[in-house]
């Protein structure tokens, strides 16, 4: 997708909003599904596979029925894979996380990526990073020990190794991303990372898969499906509205969260979730609303890379 195309397209913000919206609801519905599973006897790896498998048929099909197969050939099979094995491990987090948390916790510390793409591109790519980043950064972990604390309702440590482990590896991704997106198109990305994702996972399966009755297999085929359809709807949101105008409205997954942990688990958030949240989300929009001020400052083409590479990037959920 060029350039020219992407800033003669005509922008419909409430539209993209709106899709957001459904996005962040379909993928908090996927972590929802994806507890129940667990719960259930499903196993991580199976979690995972299924995750990704499932979605690659229903990519094939409406790529096939929009005549736009030809947007999945890439001459960049190996920086595919090295996406998709960040990515595995990232979803690996993910979904470890959604087990193992109360969902409104496990999608806060979810928030953590952009304090680690801060961390990675001042200390790994030696970019400068300015006071308004940094002091996102300190308000952002001080939420996260809110959280976590020693005054907090207990906190397993793995999984709080696998929430702040994916704001790790998604970050980490989201710069790989970037450079694929110079390239490649969005549901290239999609598409690759969960053919390669699917056969990383596949090998455990022998060890890990069991025998499932309808139930299992209804909540597996039920993520897939939420999966590819918050996909699809992250992508349109973006073919409508800018980054900064459809953002924001990532941080609607905490409410889901919170209403399904309240209705399914008779479970609300502790104080201490309550009052650090909102410290992490805080730091996420300051450091979007920079980031996005300084790609428009710096020239259109870079605003259009933090597009292209926000397209790309959500879809790894």
């Amino acid at each position: 997708m060029t350039s020219t195309h992407k800033t003669a397209r005509a922008e419909r913000p409430m539209l993209a909003i709106v899709l957001r919206l459904a996005a962040m609801a379909m993928l908090s519905t996927m972590f929802m599904l994806v507890k129940i599973a667990g719960e259930a006897g499903v196993s991580l790896p199976e979690l995972v596979f299924w995750r990704q498998a499932m979605s690659l048929p229903i990519i094939g099909l409406v790529l096939l029925a929009t005549g736009k197969l030809g947007l999945l050939k890439t001459r960049r099979m190996g920086s595919h894979a090295l996406r998709a094995t960040s990515g595995t491990a990232g979803l690996c987090c993910n979904i470890g996380a959604a087990t193992l948390l109360p969902l409104p916790v496990a999608t806060t510390l979810g928030f953590t990526t952009p304090l680690f793409a801060v961390l990675i591109t001042a200390l790994v790519l030696r970019e400068h990073v300015g006071q308004w980043r940094w002091a996102a950064v300190m308000l952002g972990f001080a939420g996260v020990l809110v959280i976590a604390g020693p005054a907090a309702a207990p906190v397993p440590p793995l999984g709080l190794a696998a929430g702040l482990g994916a704001g790790v590896l998604v970050a980490i991704i989201s710069f790989q991303i970037r450079d694929l997106a110079r390239t490649e198109a969005p549901i290239a990305c999609v598409f690759w990372f969960a053919f390669y994702g699917s056969l990383f996972s596949a090998v455990l399966l022998p060890f890990y898969a069991r025998p499932h009755g309808l139930h299992e297999w209804l909540l597996l085929l039920a993520i897939g499906l939420c999966g590819a359809c918050a996909q699809f709807l992250l992508t349109a949101a973006l073919r409508f509205g800018q980054v900064a105008t459809v953002v924001v409205m990532d941080y609607t997954a905490l409410i889901w969260s919170t209403l399904y942990g309240w209705v399914l688990w008779d479970h609300l958030p502790g104080y201490a979730t309550w009052l650090g949240a909102p410290l992490v989300v805080a730091a996420g929009l300051i450091i979007t609303s920079r980031e996005h001020f300084l790609a428009r400052r710096i020239s259109p083409t870079s605003a259009l890379d933090e597009s292209a590479t926000e397209e790309a990037n959500t879809e790894g959920t």
